[in-house]
C-alpha cells in the first residue's frame, strides 16, 4: 500500500524559508518519480517541482528560490523553499507515480498535504 506523508507547512513572512518533507512507503524503487504540487484557494493545482531517477524538474516559477532532493535510504523527499512570495502560498501535495514524470497532476498518488503561508 503506497502511502505518503507531506510535513514541514506553517506560516512565515516574504523572503522566508521552509523545507517540506514527504515520507513515503509502499515502494523502494527510485525510478518511480515523486513530484511537489500546490494548491491555491480558487485555483488549479500546478506542479512546482519533481524528482526521478534521470531528471529533476521545477515550475518557472520556483526556478533559483526551491530545491528538491531525495534520500532513498530514509525513504523521503525534501522541497526547499527559499525566498517566499506571498503567491507561493497554498497547500502542499506531494505525489508519486511508477511510470508519471514531469509536472502535470496525472499521478497515481497523492498525500493529504500541508499547509504553506507566506503573508506579512
Amino acid at each position: 500500500q503506497v502511502q505518503l506523508v507531506e510535513s514541514g507547512g506553517g506560516s512565515v513572512p516574504p523572503g522566508g524559508s521552509l523545507r517540506l518533507s514527504c515520507v513515503f512507503s509502499g515502494f523502494t524503487s527510485d525510478y518511480w518519480a515523486v513530484a511537489w504540487f500546490r494548491q491555491a484557494p480558487g485555483k488549479e493545482r500546478e506542479g512546482v517541482s519533481c524528482i526521478s531517477d534521470i531528471n529533476i524538474y521545477y515550475a518557472d516559477s520556483v526556478k533559483g528560490r526551491f530545491t528538491i532532493s531525495r534520500d532513498n535510504a530514509k525513504n523521503t523527499v525534501f522541497l526547499q523553499m527559499n525566498s517566499l512570495k506571498p503567491e507561493d502560498t497554498g497547500v502542499y501535495y506531494c505525489a508519486a507515480d511508477p511510470l508519471r514524470t514531469g509536472l502535470k497532476p496525472e499521478y497515481e498518488f497523492w498525500g493529504q498535504g500541508t499547509q504553506v503561508t507566506v503573508s506579512s
